[in-house]
């Protein structure tokens, strides 16, 4: 009787979730939503997510009937996860707008502040690395922060070359 409760509890969650997710089954995002132990799909739409999550369901209610304890106990508490999980990102969704996979000139300004991003984490790492070379005393230490400060370099030259062709793309796409 639990597990006939159990089970019917999951499916009106699971219709719950998919009636919240309807204004969001459409909307992709930049990159998948869930990490792969969670989620096997690497689709960045949230109807696939909740096709998996079904999926899981329906197996669950296989080995309960197929009586696999222990598969019982794994699927159970993996699709309370997943559908924990997409509450927490149907909730977060109204925050994470600029995550999606819109075309043309949105996309290449989300490019932009992700790269801007980036060359300040360089940098910041650079600078920090800097002053760690002005307060070392053994050679060995010195030869390595300078070996990671050129790297660094490196780095902060490629992203301000992708950081000007992204400029190029904008300026040719808002003309």
């Amino acid at each position: 009787m639990k597990t006939a409760l159990l089970l019917n509890t999951l499916q009106n969650q699971m219709a719950l979730l998919r009636e919240q997710a309807t204004p969001l089954m459409g909307h992709a995002t930049l990159k998948p939503r869930f990490d792969r132990q969670l989620f096997r799909t690497r689709s960045t739409l949230i109807k696939d997510y909740l096709d998996e999550a079904q999926a899981n369901l329906d197996e669950l209610r296989h080995a309960v009937q197929s009586e696999h304890t222990e598969q019982v106990a794994w699927l159970a508490e993996h699709l309370t996860e997943q559908i924990t999980a997409l509450h927490r990102e149907i909730a977060a969704w109204p925050l994470r707008m600029w995550d999606s996979a819109a075309s043309g000139a949105g996309k290449w300004q989300r490019k932009r502040l992700e790269n801007q991003e980036f060359e300040r984490r360089l940098f910041e790492m650079k600078r920090e690395r800097e002053t760690r070379l002005n307060n070392s005393d053994t050679l060995e230490e010195q030869q390595l922060l300078m070996r990671e400060i050129t790297a660094l370099e490196g780095r902060l030259i490629r992203c301000r070359q992708a950081l000007d062709e992204i400029e190029r793309v904008i300026e040719r796409l808002t003309r």
